[in-house]
């Protein structure tokens, strides 16, 4: 028997069971206090401000062809976001722009080298 073969001391897991389905998360009612979208690159950002019984929350949808990824950020911690995004701004104005690589010249590639 192969070491990871070895059966777990504490049973089978959830996800191992044939035929296990999660059961879904109740819907929750969000209400949209604004939105806005922004395009960087080939990314789009969509920024939502939005509450539901819990309380306010800013969520950053990030799309980029066929990925997605959000980010949610209670109203209680906006301030303290705000700052460190403040700061990461300032330190990237601060830095030394990066070095440009030398232009290849027409014809050049890694096989005339």
């Amino acid at each position: 028997m192969i070491s990871n073969e070895r059966p777990s001391p504490y049973g089978r897991r959830p996800y191992q069971a044939s035929g296990y389905q999660q059961t879904p998360r109740p819907f929750v009612q969000e209400d949209t206090i604004k939105t806005t979208e922004l395009q960087i690159e080939r990314k789009i950002f969509t920024i939502t401000l939005k509450e539901n019984p819990r309380g306010r929350f800013l969520r950053i949808t990030e799309d980029a062809g066929t990925k997605r990824n959000t980010v949610i950020i209670p109203i209680t911690g906006l301030d303290d976001f705000k700052r460190v995004i403040n700061e990461m701004a300032q330190a990237a104005e601060e830095m030394p722009a990066p070095k440009q690589p030398p232009a290849e010249e027409p014809g050049d590639s890694i096989g005339n080298r």
